[in-house]
C-alpha cells in the first residue's frame, strides 16, 4: 500500500464508522445461550426493561443452541479487476477543507448563555465530527454518540475525543439541554445551517473545538457497512458483559427474548450486528466505557481497511453508502486528503474521553440526570487533546516488535494495541518459545533510555519484566518484547499517558 494512501483510509473508515446507541436487534454466533423463558416472537408489546438477575431454580433454565453466523463473504470470490481511484497530486486545492479562520464562531446569545470556552483548535487542523443516531422516520431521535476528529495533515496526527451524551451544556437558540438534543433542535427549529449547524455552533461554544466537516450514520447503516467491509476484527483487551438479543427477528420489547452475552479477551471478528452491539451497549456498564468500546471500534475499522482491497473499492464504496451516511464531505475531498497523511497508522491517533474528573453527576431541577463540566480539568484535557504532541511525534519514531512467549492467543495483538495507545509503533513476530514466565524487554538501541524502557513497561503494567541491554544497529527495531504469562491484557486507554 502507499503511504499517501493511508490518511485517506483512515479518514474513510472515520467517515463510514460513526456509531449510535443501544441496538434494536442483534444476532450472536454462540453455540448455547442460557435463558430463563422461552423466547416469544409475538409477545404484547410493553416497553423494554432490562431483565433482571434473580436465582432461579433448575427447572426453570435451560439451554437453546443458536445456528451460527455463516462468514459474510464466501470463502472463494471471483477476483474482479480493480479500478485504481484517481491519486491526489501535491497540486489539489486543498481550500474548500481547511478552514478560512482559526476561532470557532461564537454564537449570539443576547446575553443568556454562560461565558462561552475560548477558542482551542488553530486553522492547521482539519476537524470533523463523527455522529451516530437512532433516528427513524416519523420519530424523535438524539445523536448519542459524538466523537471529534481532529487532523494534522502535515504532521500525520490524529486526536478523537469522545463525547457523552449527557453532557449539560448550553445550546444556541435553545439553552441549557443535554448535548445529544442539539441536532434535533437544529432540525425542528431551522437553525442556520440545520442539525449539523447547531451542534458544531453547541460544540464550539462550549468546547471551543471548531468543527470543519461532519458525517452522521444510523444504526442500520453501520450494519451494512461493517458487513460490505467482511466483518471487523476488534482486539477486545477486558471482558465485556452485557443484554443481548437472542435473535434479530424476537421482539426486542419483550424481556425474555435478551440474554447476557460476554466478549472475551482476543482478537474477536465481529459483523456488523456484533460490532454495533459492542459499541452501544451500555445497560451493565455506562456512556464512559461505551465511548472506549467506539474508539476500539473505529481503530480496528481502520486497521481492517489497510489490510483488505478496499482502496480499490473506494469510489463504488462512497457511491453504495451515500444514502447511509450523510455528510458535506464528497469523494473528491476524500481523495484531497490522501497528500496530507502519508504515514498514518493506529500508534499515530490519540484517544480522549470526556470522563470523570472532567465531569460531575448532577440532577437538574426537573430531575434529569446530566453530566456537569469541570473547569479547568476538562479545558486542560482539550488543550492537550487540541494541540500537537511533541511526546507522539518523538514516540512515533519508535517500533516496538511484540513476541507472544504464552499460549494464550492473540496476547501479541493485544499487547501491540495497547502500545499503539500508547503512541508506540509496532510489528509482530513469533517468539523462540512459549513457556516464558515473566515478559523480556530486549533494549536493542544504541542509547539504553531507561525512561522509554520504564515508559514502555509501565504502560504494560509489567513491573517486573526483565531487561536486556542488547545494541544492535542493524536492527529494524529500537526494541523487542517477549510477553511472558505476568503480562495482564486489561487495561484502561485513559489511563495512558499519551
Amino acid at each position: 500500500m502507499k503511504p499517501s494512501q493511508r490518511g485517506y483510509i483512515f479518514l474513510l473508515a472515520l467517515l463510514l464508522a460513526a456509531c449510535g446507541t443501544t441496538p434494536a436487534a442483534q444476532k450472536q454466533a454462540l453455540p448455547f445461550i442460557l435463558i430463563t423463558a422461552a423466547p416469544n416472537a409475538s409477545p404484547t408489546p410493553t416497553p423494554f426493561q432490562p431483565p433482571q438477575v434473580v436465582e432461579a431454580s433448575p427447572t426453570s433454565l435451560y439451554y437453546i443452541q443458536v445456528p451460527t453466523l455463516e462468514p459474510f463473504f464466501p470463502t472463494t470470490t471471483p477476483s474482479p479487476t480493480p479500478t485504481e481511484p484517481p491519486q491526489p497530486t501535491a497540486t489539489v486545492d486543498l481550500s474548500s477543507l481547511f478552514p478560512t479562520a482559526a476561532a470557532p464562531p461564537i454564537p449570539d446569545t443576547s446575553g443568556e448563555g454562560p461565558t462561552p470556552l475560548p477558542p482551542l483548535t488553530d486553522n492547521d487542523t482539519i476537524n470533523f465530527l463523527l455522529i451516530g443516531s437512532d433516528k427513524r422516520p416519523g420519530s424523535s431521535y438524539r445523536t448519542d454518540t459524538m466523537v471529534v476528529v481532529i487532523l494534522w495533515p502535515k504532521e500525520g496526527q490524529v486526536s478523537m475525543i469522545s463525547i457523552p451524551r449527557d453532557l449539560w451544556v448550553y445550546i444556541p437558540s435553545v439553552g441549557m439541554q443535554r448535548i445529544n438534543t442539539a441536532y434535533q433542535s437544529g432540525e425542528i427549529y431551522g437553525y442556520n445551517g440545520g442539525g449539523p449547524g447547531l451542534l458544531r455552533d453547541t460544540i464550539a461554544y462550549n468546547l471551543g473545538i471548531r468543527i470543519d466537516h461532519t458525517a452522521m450514520v444510523e444504526f442500520d447503516g453501520f450494519r451494512r457497512i461493517v458487513d460490505t467491509l467482511g466483518g471487523v476484527d476488534v482486539p477486545v483487551a477486558c471482558p465485556y458483559t452485557d443484554w443481548h438479543l437472542i435473535d434479530p427477528s424476537y421482539d426486542p420489547y419483550n424481556e425474555n427474548n435478551w440474554s447476557l452475552y460476554t466478549i472475551e479477551p482476543g482478537v474477536n471478528h465481529m459483523n456488523g450486528d456484533l460490532a454495533l452491539w459492542y459499541a452501544r451497549s451500555r445497560l451493565k456498564s455506562s456512556d464512559f466505557d461505551r465511548g472506549r468500546r467506539q474508539q476500539e471500534v473505529l481503530r480496528a475499522l481502520f486497521a481492517q481497511i489497510l489490510k483488505t482491497d478496499t482502496l480499490s473499492r473506494i469510489p463504488q464504496l462512497y457511491n453504495d453508502f451515500s444514502s447511509t451516511v450523510i455528510t458535506d464531505l464528497g469523494l473528491g475531498d476524500l481523495l484531497k486528503l490522501a497528500v496530507y497523511a502519508p504515514k498514518l497508522t493506529n500508534a499515530n491517533i490519540r484517544s480522549y474521553y470526556i470522563r470523570p474528573p472532567y465531569v460531575t453527576a448532577w440532577t437538574t431541577p426537573a430531575g434529569a440526570a446530566v453530566l456537569l463540566p469541570q473547569d479547568p480539568d476538562l479545558t486542560e484535557m482539550l488543550t492537550e487533546a487540541t494541540s500537537l504532541s511533541a511526546t507522539a511525534e518523538q514516540r512515533q519514531t519508535i517500533s516496538i516488535e511484540v513476541q507472544n512467549g504464552t499460549t494464550f492467543a492473540n496476547w501479541d495483538t493485544l499487547a501491540a494495541n495497547r502500545l499503539n495507545y500508547a503512541g508506540f509503533a509496532t510489528t509482530i513476530s513469533p517468539a523462540d518459545r512459549q513457556d516464558y514466565g515473566n515478559s523480556v524487554l530486549i533494549d536493542l538501541t544504541s542509547t539504553q533510555d531507561s525512561n522509554t524502557r520504564n515508559t514502555i513497561l509501565n504502560g504494560l503494567g509489567l513491573y517486573s519484566a526483565n531487561i536486556i541491554s542488547l545494541p544492535d544497529s542493524n536492527s529494524a527495531v529500537q526494541y523487542r518484547l517477549i510477553l511472558g504469562y505476568d503480562y495482564q491484557p486489561c487495561f484502561q486507554p485513559q489511563d495512558l499517558s499519551h
